[in-house]
């Protein structure tokens, strides 16, 4: 498999991933980090390292908004337990 196509499947997978946990709200950060060992957080820091890597600006607010599809703290009052 060469470079692009594999990128484009961990991309789509990674959409995946995220569409995931944003429709699955019930799924708590703790649960995650209990039996996954990373959440949405360690996400967000991961897609906020990927940007710096690539000179993209942003921020771990944006990073954030990223992976929850929200602001943070709305997700929080929302759905967090």
């Amino acid at each position: 498999m060469d470079q692009q196509t594999q990128t484009e499947l961990e991309a789509a997978a990674f959409r995946q991933l995220l569409a995931h946990l944003q429709d699955n709200t019930d799924l708590q950060n703790i649960d995650l980090m209990n039996l996954a060992g990373f959440c949405r957080n360690c996400l967000s820091k991961w897609v906020l390292a990927a940007a710096e890597e690539k000179g993209v600006a942003m921020d771990y607010d944006q990073a954030r908004e990223f992976v929850y599809n929200m602001p943070y703290s709305e997700w929080k009052e929302k759905y967090q337990r």
